[in-house]
């Protein structure tokens, strides 16, 4: 599979706008919820690391599936974004494969680009448990908006 070119004014910039996302990311109201932090070492990769504990759980002792969403939705979202340099993108469909129970501990979100160039793209990620082993998996597409990224606070190269 090869990665398309990243659509926007500033190809040789990848790593000012890796570093951009990761700020618009800890810079979301939604992460003061969650302790997490995000990394994109490489053109459509993403990783997001999370602390999960009793604040996620349901009822029965577990993480509550609203967590699985956020952390797989992200890590594919940021997976996508790495490659669109000038919008945000936007979910537009996200299905999730629960695995395995998460209870308190570190998680890895780990996402990936799968297809798309230009307006529509497909993103993929798992969440790996602090054993090692996957819990969920998550497969969204994800689309260009009209949003500039330059417009959003905390995104900010340079």
């Amino acid at each position: 599979m090869t990665l398309p070119e990243p659509i926007g004014p500033e190809v040789s910039g990848a790593e000012a706008h890796f570093r951009a996302l990761e700020s618009l990311y800890a810079a979301a109201p939604i992460n003061r919820l969650f302790e997490s932090v995000l990394e994109i070492p490489e053109p459509g990769l993403a990783r997001i690391r999370f602390t999960i504990d009793e604040r996620y759980f349901h009822a029965a002792g577990a993480a509550h599936g609203t967590s699985y969403f956020k952390m797989l939705d992200d890590a594919a979202f940021y997976a996508v974004n790495s490659l669109v340099t000038d919008r945000f993108v936007l979910t537009t469909q996200f299905n999730l494969l629960l695995t395995k129970p998460l209870g308190p501990g570190p998680v890895v979100a780990e996402g990936r680009w799968v297809s798309g160039q230009r307006r529509v793209f497909v993103g993929e990620a798992r969440l790996i448990d602090a054993t090692g082993e996957e819990a969920a998996r998550g497969t969204g597409t994800f689309m260009r908006s009209r949003i500039p990224l330059a417009s959003l606070p905390g995104y900010a190269q340079g």
